[in-house]
């Protein structure tokens, strides 16, 4: 077995015992499956290119210079892989998307470094989602340049090995919930498994579920190891996506707004484990959050897409009233238009336009 990037593999810890059913576990993927459906595997990457730094911010919310990681950002990349510090782990250059004529992204420009958490922040509709899709291969981009490590992406043309250095953790929790939690964590490893070793649980290493234990372990859920995933509260199978994105071995990891549908206390929980793994494991982790207060609590920098460019990006401590009132205009806006429509519609006028 490969051995995984230094700051990515937890300690192992006493294995527990499997309450997999031992059917067939479906083989990678390039999308996400549905609930109960297949369980996606490393995905493909698209293009990539180097990062230029945004203008100074002077006021509201405008483009910044990414500042170089300080304090808990700056530990977790002297837990990165060596000579990866020094670079960023990811960085995405003049990045753009249409849908039907419709531009999402707009020249989008960011970075991100070993150990860092980045939260992305913006409108419906800003690109947040977008970018990170890009990122991972479940959209092409129009036009760009996407690096990891300095090693630029190509779509299909990029090794497994690259791609297996992306994770993605989405909102809608991928599980299969018929099997444990044990066995879809294990399932992060099926990109990097022979053919023989793939088709079902019963024939998954002893030393895969080792290390797919340890991620649980890290995650806070070793002891609902065997439980199937179905019988888990939302915030438990966020957590287990997780451990899986870990045993992927990914030292990139990449969150699509994963606690929009979980309460506040478990959402709190989730994110707090984003920022230890990015602090305590040196992982470069980004996350699509609607939470600002989230950010600000838990994210080492906050970058603000508007109209499918970064309008902002600086410490998530610095981040105000006025630059979120400014990224989430769109959103009034949009509420304001669909309140008249409403009025129209339901037949109801304003005072001054009643008749005399």
């Amino acid at each position: 077995m490969t051995s995984p990037p230094a700051g990515t593999r937890p300690a192992p810890v006493a294995l527990a015992s499997s309450a997999g059913d031992g059917g067939s576990v479906p083989v990678p993927m390039t999308s996400p499956a549905g609930d109960g459906g297949s369980v996606p595997a490393p995905m493909t990457s698209p293009p990539a290119g180097g990062g230029s730094a945004p203008t100074p911010r002077q006021g509201g919310a405008s483009r910044v210079a990414p500042t170089p990681p300080q304090g808990r950002a700056a530990e977790g990349a002297r837990h990165a892989v060596p000579g990866d510090a020094a670079r960023p782990a990811l960085t995405v250059r003049g990045l753009r998307k249409a849908f039907s004529g419709r531009t999402v992204l707009d020249g989008l420009d960011l970075s991100l470094a070993p150990g860092e958490f980045l939260a992305l922040l913006g409108a419906n509709g800003s690109g947040k989602s977008t970018a990170l899709r890009c990122v991972v291969g479940l959209e092409t981009p129009d036009a760009g340049e996407i690096l990891v490590h300095g090693d630029r992406l190509g779509g299909q043309e990029a090794g497994a090995a690259v791609r297996r250095r992306l994770a993605m953790i989405f909102q809608q929790i991928h599980l299969v919930h018929r099997r444990s939690a044990l066995d879809n964590v294990c399932a992060g490893a099926l990109g990097r498994l022979p053919l023989h070793r793939s088709l079902t649980p019963i024939l998954f290493p002893r030393e895969l579920r080792e290390e797919a234990m340890a991620c649980l372990d890290r995650v806070g859920m070793a002891d609902r190891a065997a439980e199937p995933a179905g019988r888990l509260s939302g915030g438990q199978r966020q957590r287990v996506a997780i451990a899986r994105a870990l045993c992927q071995r990914a030292e990139i990891i990449l969150a699509d707004e994963p606690v929009s549908a979980l309460d506040p206390a478990a959402a709190e929980q989730v994110v707090a484990l984003l920022a230890d793994l990015a602090h305590d494991q040196g992982l470069a982790v980004a996350a699509v959050l609607h939470q600002p207060d989230l950010a600000r609590r838990h994210a080492d920098r906050v970058a603000g897409l508007l109209h499918g460019r970064a309008a902002l990006d600086l410490p998530a401590t610095a981040l105000t009233e006025t630059d979120l009132a400014t990224l989430y205009a769109p959103d009034r806006q949009a509420a304001g238009r669909q309140a008249t429509t409403d009025d129209h519609h339901s037949g109801r006028h304003h005072p001054d336009q009643e008749q005399q």
